[in-house]
């Protein structure tokens, strides 16, 4: 039995708080959103489909980039005790008897204290200023990732464009698909949504106690060092700044980043930064995950991160869980517990996350055979054998990944073989175009990559 930390305690507790208020009540809906700015949509966190941000909005005030009338429906609903069906993980892990992210979002300072301005709101009331925002300012990327796209990577824009959709039983990341209000838009073009940004920017900015810029690749976006400009020039101490990267971008870049990040971590310029780096596996197989990535130079600059990097700062690994997580992810979990004990000294200072990927479907755990549930059992009890305060792993990291599996067995009476036959097709088509090698890199899931195979030459 995971024993609860103070992280659990707080998440059950505003639980009975928001019961109050209705079953489906989650702060994250008014103090939470993500901006893609690069296509003009938005949503409260990353579980939630994007929705469209109306020009005719914005050019009303900059802050329905947050508060647009589509969102506002969805807070009424909450209000009422109505389950927004684009909410549907949570719900899901609700009704498995588990914690959803919907408790640990409004158990977290930024969302629970608001907590009675939301509970006594109406939902479409005056626009909400968020504490939480995360932005996407363009889709400029240079790795291509398996489950990714066009809208968020200009590397897979180039391919596709070259080579068109990939050859699943609806055509994949189709070329056709990302033109008109589906289309990107270049950072050399105009961008309405980015011009109403930095005018909301003034007045979103004090209100802000999170802010993070993901991608594309932020360190390749010149809005990154605009936002970091602006916070030397107006230093913020309750400010958490936060960036997601690949580590991956060429060296005059990292440098010029290393060295804005250092200013801002001195001298009580913001509260903390944390540095988010994505990686879904170790070694080759995490390569072959993100196509472009250079694993060892990521190793390389997590470290160098960790070492040239004074005062408030932290690293932490979003591994978005998929189907080709499942055999590394042991090694990955290893090498976080050497960086912990390198470089914990007086507080914790590595991180990781562990969300599950849910589209596309032939790349979710869901698809696997049990056997691969077990493999992440095994891991999860190997994690607890490696609790410990200072060092190991922690109960909600543990709690997580039980978590994840518990959503990987869902619903295992599923007809999962149009999806196993799209992971061949897929990766076939992968391999052709990028010149890798799933067996050789996967020599474990051979007999899984035989049974898909042989799923699609029958459909």
């Amino acid at each position: 039995m995971v024993a609860k930390s103070e992280f659990l305690d707080a998440a059950e507790t505003v639980k009975k708080k928001l019961d109050t208020v209705s079953s489906s009540l989650c702060l994250a809906k008014w103090k939470q959103v993500s901006l893609h700015l690069a296509t003009g949509m938005n949503n409260s966190c990353y579980h939630p489909p994007l929705h469209r941000i109306p020009i005719s909005e914005i050019t009303r005030t900059p802050s329905a980039l947050h508060n647009t009338s589509y969102k506002k429906q969805q807070r009424e609903m909450m209000l009422r005790g109505d389950r927004p069906a684009e909410c549907q993980y949570c719900w899901n892990m609700e009704d498995l008897g588990e914690m959803s992210d919907r408790h640990y979002r409004s158990g977290e300072p930024w969302a629970s204290r608001h907590f009675e301005s939301i509970a006594h709101s109406s939902g479409h009331e005056d626009d909400v200023t968020p504490s939480y925002v995360e932005v996407n300012f363009n889709h400029a990327c240079n790795l291509r990732c398996s489950y990714c796209s066009p809208q968020f990577s200009s590397s897979w824009h180039d391919e596709t464009q070259r080579h068109g959709a990939y050859p699943t039983s609806t055509p994949h990341n189709a070329p056709e698909h990302f033109q008109g209000d589906r289309r990107p838009i270049p950072s050399r073009e105009y961008n309405p949504y980015v011009e109403a940004f930095w005018k909301w920017w003034p007045d979103l900015y004090p209100e802000l106690t999170h802010f993070r810029m993901t991608g594309g690749e932020p360190l390749m976006d010149r809005n990154t060092y605009r936002v970091f400009d602006y916070v030397l020039e107006h230093p913020k101490p309750d400010l958490h700044l936060c960036v997601t990267s690949n580590f991956s971008v060429e060296d005059a870049l990292w440098q010029r980043y290393k060295g804005y990040v250092r200013q801002l971590c001195d001298r009580d310029r913001i509260e903390h930064f944390m540095q988010y780096v994505s990686v879904d596996g170790w070694g080759q197989r995490a390569e072959y995950m993100r196509h472009g990535l250079d694993f060892d130079l990521l190793w390389s600059r997590v470290n160098e991160f960790l070492e040239e990097t004074p005062y408030v700062n932290s690293l932490t690994f979003i591994i978005t869980m998929n189907n080709l997580s499942v055999t590394s992810l042991k090694e990955l979990f290893q090498g976080i517990l050497d960086l912990r004990r390198k470089y914990t000294k007086t507080y914790q200072k590595i991180w990781f996350d562990t969300p599950v990927l849910r589209q596309p479907t032939w790349q979710s755990l869901q698809i696997l055979p049990e056997s691969y549930a077990r493999i992440l059992e095994n891991i999860s009890v190997w994690m607890q054998d490696n609790k410990d305060a200072d060092h190991g792993f922690r109960d909600f990291e543990v709690q997580r990944l039980q978590r994840d599996i518990a959503w990987m067995r869902r619903d295992q009476s599923h007809d999962h073989r149009q999806a196993r036959a799209d992971f061949y097709r897929f990766f076939a088509e992968h391999d052709r175009r990028r010149g890798t090698d799933f067996i050789a890199t996967f020599p474990e899931m051979r007999a899984w990559w035989e049974e898909c195979r042989g799923h699609a030459q029958r459909s």
